[in-house]
């Protein structure tokens, strides 16, 4: 760790930073409210406004989003004609899965070999926290040298789009020179990274139709149309014989030219069991960041156990495209359902619904503000120098963001590294890694201020 003085104010302040962690995990703000209590997520927003009322932001407020979960706001003046920075992350975790599958309790933060164990821990209740850390460590190093906006978000992991809504409706709020989204991570434990890229996505639920009712199989199967089997045709059709998407107009092969993803690494970090091949061509970091990949998320049909020798008239399947930057999700939501019609066979009646969707997004790496951020993570990180790296997944807030206030710089930093299993069970935190994002946070607003 850095000698610098605010890296030793972090590293006094880490003992608290776990006990809040704790407090905050503890709450089991899952924005499901059929599953999990509202009174969970609110009370996680309450303790958000409050930390935010101690350190002095005025204006907090919890903000009812018109997909009925709250956000957090809050502001912090700075000095007088100083840079304004918004700083992001989500309260709201992904649901446990399976208890029993955790070797902890999941809302029970439990410190276990070096890590912090716990939902949310890494996303995204640690990035509060982190931004929590930087500002204190400035405080207590001669001040906050900008103008800060804190927003704490409740239903990122649904994607409700709350947020987004209120922000186009309300945009003087969150407007800012810089925006950090604190709900990224390092490419590896140690390595500083920003993220310059995220895919885009859609999803679209494919129904297959070709009788009237099931059929007896030994009475009508051979020749009458099962609508299983050409649903099963249709969704083999998006995929090459090395497992590359292909939907027909959609490019797909575009080349990443950042940080690259040894294929090992790869093999280990997605647990890839012995023997199966990865699928795609081009380097992993192509393949992740760079092109589409289509996956089916869930198909209706009759389950093995109880099923019928039957043929089946009707079924469905959730298709999730990821898109990468500079293909538009709408016009590629266009070309998979074109895709799907035309690749249906034997006449099948086959209708496509698209039910979400969010753009992809590409940051400016040339701006003042990543020079900031790079200087900051050389003091956290010694001997490191900041990584660029793409995401495969999808913040559709950052593309809101962008359109609201195009001359914003976003950066993407945050606690989700391999290590983390963030969405899975046993998610857990890297102290080590929430004690150097936060003085390279806290470098970084300086550094921005001084520019």
């Amino acid at each position: 760790m850095s000698s610098h003085p605010v890296a030793g104010t972090v590293a006094s302040l880490m003992p608290r930073a776990k006990e809040e962690l704790a407090e905050l995990v503890a709450f089991r703000s899952v924005a499901d409210f059929e599953q999990f209590p509202r009174s969970e997520s609110e009370g996680a927003a309450r303790w958000i406004a409050g930390a935010l009322t101690a350190e002095g932001f005025q204006d907090v407020a919890l903000l009812d989003t018109p997909d009925g979960t709250q956000s957090v706001y809050g502001y912090l003046p700075g000095p007088a004609g100083a840079k304004t920075v918004l700083l992001y992350a989500h309260y709201d975790v992904q649901p446990p899965l399976d208890e029993a599958g955790w070797t902890t309790p999941p809302f029970e933060l439990t410190e276990r070999d070096g890590r912090w164990y716990g939902r949310g821990a890494a996303d995204c209740k640690g990035g509060v926290i982190m931004h929590l850390l930087a500002l204190r460590a400035l405080k207590a190093n001669g001040g906050v040298p900008v103008h800060v906006k804190v927003i704490a978000e409740g239903s990122e992991e649904m994607g409700t789009g709350g947020l987004e809504r209120y922000a186009e409706e309300h945009p003087e709020l969150l407007e800012a020179d810089t925006i950090v989204i604190g709900d990224a991570g390092n490419f590896r434990v140690g390595l500083p990274t920003v993220t310059s890229t995220l895919r885009g996505m859609t999803l679209v639920r494919v129904s297959v139709d070709t009788l009237a009712g099931n059929l007896h199989s030994g009475q009508f199967g051979g020749a009458a149309p099962d609508a299983l089997a050409a649903l099963i045709r249709a969704l083999d059709s998006l995929r090459a014989e090395d497992g590359s998407t292909t939907v027909d107009g959609l490019t797909s092969d575009a080349s990443w030219d950042g940080l690259q993803y040894d294929e090992e690494q790869f093999r280990q970090d997605a647990k890839v069991l012995d023997g199966v091949e990865l699928i795609g061509s081009g380097t992993v970091a192509d393949r992740i960041w760079a092109r589409p990949a289509v996956t089916v998320l869930g198909i209706d049909c009759p389950p093995v156990v109880g099923a019928t020798p039957s043929v089946q008239a009707g079924a469905r399947a959730l298709i999730s495209l990821r898109v990468p930057p500079g293909v538009d999700a709408a016009e590629a939501t266009k070309l998979l359902q074109a895709h799907l019609e035309t690749h249906t066979p034997w006449g099948a009646r086959v209708s496509t619904e698209q039910i979400g969707q969010g753009q992809a997004f590409r940051a400016d790496t040339a701006s003042p503000a990543y020079q900031a951020m790079a200087d900051a993570m050389t003091v956290a990180y010694p001997g490191q120098e900041m990584q660029y790296a793409g995401q495969g997944g999808s913040i559709p807030l950052c593309n809101t963001l962008a359109a609201l206030y195009p001359r914003a710089e976003i950066l993407l930093i945050g606690l989700s590294e391999p290590e983390a299993q963030i969405h899975a069970v046993n998610e857990s935190v890297s102290p080590e890694e929430l004690e150097r994002l936060s003085v390279a946070e806290a470098l970084f607003l300086r550094n921005y201020a001084a520019g």
